[in-house]
């Protein structure tokens, strides 16, 4: 779900992110449980910290589940950022490389995050830091013109770092930037990878993606084409691709799209805190068939709206 950012939202969300670092943990259950990280905002869309586990319910194929596993206090998270370099960003290189220290200045000390950069070549740091100098040294300082989009490739190979990574790493979070549509396939470059394979690869690894939107700041503006709906092709050409909201959606992630007048380091500041103040919440899986199973959060609490992933895959028996 697309949701446009507000100076409001943003405040709010740090008072709750601070407050959320104050919650206890209620109870943990075993090791042998769904993990679902959830997000509860009110009608204003700010941010809300202090339910309780009875205030949740989850389903799982429609059918109410004992929840096993609630804990609402900061958990660590291990962040990869994925900024997109192709030629359309270039206008917006300034941008994005004075407002990433809204995100660095948020990690708490067991955090930790990669950089990356997707374009001609997708690119992603050796190590996971929490040092900000070291975050700035990976930040993009030129863009090629003629540069493409490779999203979705992007979005699998930071997907591939959390494939064998242990529980206790610090919970797995991608974060993606892009102002474009990917590109597909080019030439005989590495394979295509769609964007249902990164709700697959997400949904089986417990991968949570968030997306930023922007609109293209390229040095050259595109022309209308020829054609019944070519002047609305046009118009929609620098808009970012609709399937990163998807994708987010179907993670639990959050979207945010940045306009005109709007802040970039305002949406990186409201992601951060967002990523500390999630409840964790767990059932063990009723079937172990080895299957897709959709999953739904409820809260009993009228006016609030929980955010989180709606499927996963089941442990086979």
């Amino acid at each position: 779900m697309i949701r446009a950012l507000s100076s409001g939202i943003l405040a709010a969300s740090v008072v709750a992110g601070l407050a959320a670092a104050q919650q206890q943990p209620t109870f943990r259950g075993t090791a042998d449980n769904v993990r679902i990280f959830t997000t509860v905002t009110d009608r204003d869309g700010r941010l809300v910290t202090t339910l309780e586990q009875k205030d949740f319910e989850i389903r799982d194929e429609g059918k109410p589940q004992p929840i096993t596993l609630f804990d609402n206090s900061p958990q660590p998270i291990r962040l990869i950022v994925l900024l997109d370099v192709s030629g359309s960003m270039e206008g917006n290189l300034q941008l994005l490389r004075q407002s990433s220290d809204e995100l660095f200045k948020r990690l708490r000390t067991d955090d930790g995050i990669r950089l990356g950069t997707f374009g001609h070549e997708v690119t992603i740091s050796p190590t996971f830091t929490r040092d900000p100098g070291e975050l700035r040294a990976s930040l993009p300082r030129a863009i090629a013109p003629d540069a493409p989009t490779p999203l979705w490739r992007a979005a699998d190979e930071g997907l591939t770092i959390f494939k064998n990574r242990e529980e206790d790493d610090g919970r797995p979070v991608i974060l993606v930037l892009s102002d474009g549509k990917d590109s597909g396939p080019i030439g005989f470059r590495p394979k295509f990878v769609s964007q249902v394979e990164v709700i697959d690869r997400a949904r089986e690894l417990g991968v949570m993606v968030y997306g930023i939107g922007m609109r293209s700041r390229g040095q050259r503006q595109n022309m209308p084409g020829l054609g019944p709906g070519g002047l609305q092709a046009a118009l929609m050409s620098d808009w970012p691709d609709p399937g990163l909201a998807r994708v987010a959606e179907e993670t639990g992630g959050g979207y945010l799209e940045i306009r005109a007048g709007q802040d970039l380091g305002a949406a990186f500041a409201q992601v951060a805190d967002e990523l500390h103040s999630q409840y964790l919440l767990g059932f063990a899986p009723p079937k172990r068939d080895g299957k897709v199973h959709e999953i739904e959060v409820r809260t009993a609490v009228k006016g609030l709206k929980p955010r989180a992933r709606k499927s996963y895959v089941a442990p086979k028996a």
